[in-house]
């Protein structure tokens, strides 16, 4: 048996249905679940290694990237994974369609349901619309990221990235640092890291720690070296900007001042500890460049390709489900 052909059985054999018709957040998944698609998704990590990388699990079948903010990275994410499950794949310009002329996010539901899709991926800025349009087409909808609410693919990779790096994540102290308060990651990153059973920090300025997250069962630092100390991930978020309503930092040199991540605050951290960003990263705002690329701590290159990976087993196994479904 080839190389390529033992992947693919490997790819076949840990194939299984995902346990909702629907992938919206990261309580969508349980313990057994989330193993099974990092499982199957690291099958994919070594298909993608390979020259040849298409196969047939979705020929057929159609998958719809419907964005309605820009994303180039995780965009071309999920369109290279369909493209590799031998999936159709149609990515919709939003900016120059009907949604321009004033048609609401139901019509275009109803539109979207005509075409039959088998996936629809949606990117939204409004928390709660993917929910919505869940509930108004008849195929699969993947969160691929609504307004401050959730971005479970995005958790799920960095998961996988993680059990790659670390064997298990179990145990494990995450520092999730920066601007939790507009970070649909933060938020998706905690459920699923407790889910499976790491320890997760919170760190950041006061103006970016939200009230709520008090309930999340997580521990909260206002002082960066203090929140470091002796964690085995430095996860750091981009500052967002375009979502802050109002002054909640002084200034983008004052807040890498007492924020960003260089060599100094990083060892507070554990001597083996990775730290990780889900990109686009704002070198000198949260995190230094000294230390983004170097690979001996950084995994943010490694996210990248488990990126398409992790999309690749979600989109499998909710193709897998409505199969069985039907």
């Amino acid at each position: 048996m080839t190389q390529a052909a033992h992947v693919t059985e490997i790819i076949q054999e840990r194939l299984t249905p995902f346990p909702k018709a629907h992938f919206l957040a990261a309580a969508d998944l349980n313990p057994p679940a989330a193993m099974a698609l990092l499982d199957l998704a690291d099958a994919f990590v070594d298909f993608n290694r390979q020259s040849a990388k298409g196969i047939d699990l979705m020929r057929g079948q159609t998958v719809v990237n419907l964005f309605f903010e820009n994303s180039t990275r995780t965009s071309s994410s999920f369109e290279i994974a369909a493209k590799r499950l031998g999936a159709d794949v149609v990515t919709m310009p939003v900016a120059s369609s009907s949604v321009k002329k004033g048609e609401t996010l139901i019509d275009t539901a109803v539109t979207l349901n005509a075409m039959k899709p088998e996936i629809l991926v949606v990117r939204h800025s409004a928390s709660g619309a993917v929910d919505l349009l869940s509930q108004k087409v008849g195929c699969a909808v993947v969160n691929a990221g609504d307004g401050r609410h959730e971005h479970p693919t995005q958790a799920l990779l960095d998961l996988l990235t993680l059990r790659r790096s670390f064997g298990d994540v179990g145990g494990l102290t995450v520092a999730i640092c920066g601007d939790v308060t507009h970070s649909r990651v933060a938020r998706s990153n905690i459920a699923l890291l407790q889910m499976m059973g790491a320890n997760v920090r919170l760190v950041g300025p006061t103006t970016l720690i939200p009230s709520v997250a008090r309930r999340w069962n997580v521990e909260i630092f206002h002082d960066m070296k203090e929140g470091l100390q002796g964690v085995d991930v430095v996860m750091m978020l981009r500052l967002q900007m375009e979502r802050m309503a109002g002054a909640l930092i002084p200034s983008t040199r004052e807040y890498f001042r007492f924020w960003g991540l260089d060599r100094e605050k990083l060892a507070y951290a554990k001597p083996t500890a990775k730290v990780m960003h889900p990109g686009p990263m704002n070198r000198g705002v949260e995190i230094d460049s000294d230390v983004a690329d170097d690979l001996s701590v950084s995994l943010i290159q490694d996210q990248v390709e488990m990126g398409v990976a992790a999309r690749m087993a979600v989109l499998a196994a909710l193709a897998h489900r409505r199969a069985g479904d039907e």
